[in-house]
């Protein structure tokens, strides 16, 4: 058994003082008894403690990325499709030791920020000349080894990734590491779940790439998954406009048309949706995956917070490209940008959750759980004890209680005010930093400087 108090801790039915949380030794909340003034034998957490929260969105290799794919090009107009070609140069490199030292680091930065649970959306399968590697699934077992020495939660997701448009085209050169039948993906599926036997906070998803990459047959066989299923989807104009001219619909009308949209799917990005679609896809139970950093990296656009979420839609954050890898960053850009887009502020919040901190981190703390299909999301009895201390003393966040406090977190400073990461009852970060901080981030520094020379 471990037990923690915390001074504060948000709760299903909000703050609560003097909270003694328990935990079994697999890592589960067995009781949450607020008002409990001595702490005894547990861990006590002097700050505000919130829920671990999920990342929805990953591709880690590009972490090493992140930064260096910035200059202009000759010809100039850069965009999402000439950044793409940039990727495709850089993962040509990319040996399995390189992806799992740079997932190591991802997934340390993350917990320090207080991510504890990420979906790895996987699908650099192959040496770059598109040639399996001696054991299929080398490249998705990497994740699950990084995943054992930092201790993060893992929902990974294979992606089947078979071409290069929509529907059927043929793929670019560059795509080759990423490529495969249903046959092979499938031998990666069961690989994984085979070796997931071993690692206890890790679940399986499948991730079919996009309608650019998978035919309407190849979306229909998997359709059947229990979930979580992922999907990118109308996250740049272009492929809208290519949807459309192939399929007579746009990505997610066609998608909510002819897919079993429901609870297990999470749409990712979902940039470029007509009303009709959001509120369509919001009645469907799916969840929107929302990567704001990454979608303003890539000038993809800015999603309409408003409109679908009027319409009762769930959404989740990922940090997709890394160029962010905390929460605050994603809810903040979330939010900020809705108000350069609108002329307005506060367009998160509402008359029964006036500050935008706390409604956009209750909306993603639910969403990401179900996309994530992780026991995660709340301190409560049956979730995953992933907890995240706030420093209260911090300057970012000295003087501020409660909801206010959230607002100060996501919208004041640079620093990060994150004391304490427990991940299933364990406390991975003390004092701001991984207990493997300093070994992972010298193989990552070895390995990025090799791969950017």
């Amino acid at each position: 058994m471990t037990r923690f108090h915390a001074a504060q801790a948000l709760l299903p039915g909000g703050w609560a003082r003097d909270v003694a949380i328990e935990a079994d030794a697999a890592g589960i909340i067995t009781s949450v008894d607020p008002g409990t003034v001595s702490a005894g034998d547990a861990e006590r957490l002097f700050g505000h403690v919130v829920p671990g929260v999920p990342n929805i969105h990953s591709h880690a290799f590009q972490r090493a990325m992140a930064g260096a794919a910035e200059r202009r090009s000759p010809a100039g107009r850069d965009s999402f499709w000439t950044w793409r070609e940039t990727m495709y140069r850089f993962v040509a490199r990319l040996t399995p030791d390189d992806a799992e030292a740079v997932a190591a680091q991802l997934q340390v930065e993350c917990l320090e920020h207080g991510f504890t649970q990420l979906t790895e959306f996987h699908y650099l399968h192959h040496r770059p000349d598109g040639t399996p590697y001696a054991d299929r699934a080398e490249m998705a077992l990497r994740h699950l080894a990084a995943a054992a020495e930092t201790g993060i939660g893992l929902t990974l997701l294979p992606s089947l990734y078979r071409h290069g448009g929509i529907f059927g085209a043929d793929p670019a050169p560059g795509q080759r590491p990423f490529l495969n039948d249903p046959d092979g993906f499938r031998a990666i599926l069961d690989r994984c779940a085979t070796a997931m036997r071993d690692h206890p906070h890790a679940n399986l998803g499948i991730a079919p790439h996009s309608l650019r990459a998978v035919t309407p047959a190849m979306l229909d066989a998997l359709s059947d998954h229990p979930g979580p299923i992922h999907i990118h989807a109308a996250e740049q104009v272009r492929e809208v406009e290519e949807c459309v001219s192939a399929t007579g619909a746009r990505p997610v009308e066609w998608l909510l048309a002819n897919a079993p949209l429901d609870a297990r799917w999470c749409l990712i990005h979902a940039t470029h949706m007509t009303p009709a679609e959001a509120a369509a896809l919001a009645r469907s139970g799916a969840t929107v995956g929302l990567c704001p950093t990454t979608e303003a990296s890539l000038g993809d656009g800015i999603f309409d917070l408003p409109t679908y979420r009027e319409a009762g839609g769930a959404i989740a954050i990922g940090t997709d490209s890394h160029v962010g890898t905390a929460p605050r960053e994603e809810l903040r850009l979330l939010e900020t940008a809705q108000r350069l887009r609108l002329h307005a502020r506060s367009v998160a919040a509402g008359d029964d959750a006036p500050h935008p901190g706390r409604a956009l981190l209750g909306a993603v703390l639910a969403g990401g759980a179900r996309a994530s299909g992780a026991p995660v999301g709340a301190i409560a009895p049956g979730c995953r004890c992933d907890l995240v201390e706030l420093d209260d003393g911090h300057p970012t966040l000295a003087g501020h209680a409660g909801d206010a406090l959230l607002d100060a977190w996501v919208f004041s400073g640079q620093e990060n005010p994150l004391r304490t990461t427990v991940v299933a009852g364990r406390a991975l970060v003390r004092d701001g930093r991984h207990a493997a901080r300093d070994a992972v981030a010298a193989r990552y520094r070895e390995t990025v400087r090799r791969l950017l020379a």
